[in-house]
């Protein structure tokens, strides 16, 4: 294994992270790090993000196509270029063959957002749209490949790939010196891998910790087997990070240089988006949001933290379902069933004691056939906005104070 990794080592090295600096530059925007004041307050540290998601293309992954894009010959560039994403490498790949002025096609999962396809069309590629996860588009991306004579880049598991991936590293210890860690999202490993390396390169008591969806988390398995293993299915939001098979020729840095995995639920990243939304006024996509999601379960106080948030690039529709549910988690929306005598002046009654604890209601839902015997009961089916867990409470208890007995229902807006 010693021989294997002095081996590796020569292939990623602090001069070529150099040398990609150099290069992404000329394609990437600047993206200071933003100190978080309300991250901060809440974990006891000094929070920083990297905001990757106001890149170009919405995503940090230009860098390492753009990187992998110098590197190839002009005769591999003409032949044309392959690959298969979930959408943030797709518009990399696709953005930095338009600038080499060579032709593009991209395979990519059949549930991809639309904002990422319409994107990587919009840069001039071609896009295949095949399989439910990334791991059967990259498939057919090789199967394409082979028939048609194109030149394959993949998304994360190659070391040129990975080496632009790590050039935020570099910024980030140029602007925080003295940082102790970065979390770092993780699907197939190639950011992660750059990342960590160079970190480690440059200040091996930097801590770098990957983040994985609990739904995903074949890095996490593969290094607890000590091998890399494919994870027989995934199930998660963060289709970025949807990956069933970590890189291969990756594992051995990230064996190496990875200090540790947190893993996190997709319902963590519900709450992770609107805390950005409403705290930092930007958008951040389901996996740009795991760093987020890591905070809280960092066990450390007063360290300096920068969480990479990798893209941004989340449809409407998507947007929208998880801000809804985002809301329901927080109890800022809850709908609960009441049963009341089907007689003039019930719903006003109800409705004056939702309004006297300031409650807001959204939805109402009046069944008089819940039992034969409509003078017993009808139901009254309430969606309520709250202020949070606490004026939730006190809306169910002024109810229940003035005769009406409440059950919560699930909510749906």
């Amino acid at each position: 294994m010693e021989e294997e990794r002095k081996e590796t080592d020569m292939e990623i090295s602090l001069q070529k992270f150099e040398e990609a600096s150099e290069i992404v530059r000329k394609v990437t925007l600047e993206t200071k790090l933003i100190y978080s004041e309300y991250l901060s307050a809440r974990t006891g540290n000094k929070v920083y993000l990297k905001p990757e998601n106001m890149q170009l293309t919405g995503a940090y992954k230009l860098r390492g196509a753009y990187y992998k894009m110098s590197t190839l010959s002009d005769e591999d560039r003409a032949k044309g270029l392959i690959t298969a994403s979930a959408g943030n490498h797709a518009q990399g790949v696709a953005y930095a063959a338009k600038a080499y002025g060579a032709k593009a096609t991209i395979v990519m999962p059949t549930a991809t957002p639309l904002i990422k396809v319409n994107r990587t069309k919009g840069y001039g590629a071609e896009v295949v749209l095949y399989g439910d996860v990334y791991d059967e588009a990259c498939e057919k991306a090789y199967e394409l490949a082979e028939e048609r004579g194109y030149t394959f880049i993949h998304p994360f598991d190659d070391l040129d790939v990975a080496t632009g991936q790590g050039t935020i590293a570099m910024e980030i210890i140029k602007e925080l010196p003295l940082v102790d860690y970065i979390l770092v999202p993780i699907g197939g490993g190639g950011l992660a891998t750059g990342v960590s390396a160079l970190a480690k390169l440059l200040n091996p008591k930097i801590k770098v910790i990957g983040v994985e969806p609990a739904g995903a988390n074949c890095m996490q398995e593969s290094l607890k087997e000590g091998r890399v293993i494919t994870l027989p299915g995934v199930d998660t939001i963060a289709d970025g990070t949807a990956v069933k098979t970590p890189g291969g020729k990756l594992f051995p840095y990230l064996q190496k240089y990875l200090d540790d995995i947190i893993t996190v639920e997709d319902e963590e990243l519900v709450v992770s988006f609107l805390d950005m939304v409403e705290n930092h006024k930007t958008i951040v996509e389901n996996s740009g949001l795991l760093t987020v999601a890591a905070l809280k379960h960092m066990d450390v106080k007063n360290k300096k933290i920068v969480s990479i948030l990798s893209g941004g690039n989340m449809d409407v529709t998507t947007m929208a379902s998880v801000v809804q549910q985002g809301l329901i988690i927080r109890d800022r929306v809850f709908t609960i069933s009441i049963l009341l005598p089907d007689k003039p002046g019930e719903l006003h009654k109800v409705s004056g004691i939702i309004a006297e604890v300031h409650g807001n209601v959204v939805k109402l839902e009046h069944n008089q056939f819940i039992t034969i015997n409509r003078n017993t009961a009808v139901e009254l089916r309430i969606t309520i906005e709250a202020f949070g867990t606490e004026h939730k409470r006190r809306i169910i208890e002024a109810l229940e104070e003035g005769g009406y007995p409440t059950e919560m229902v699930r909510t749906a807006i």
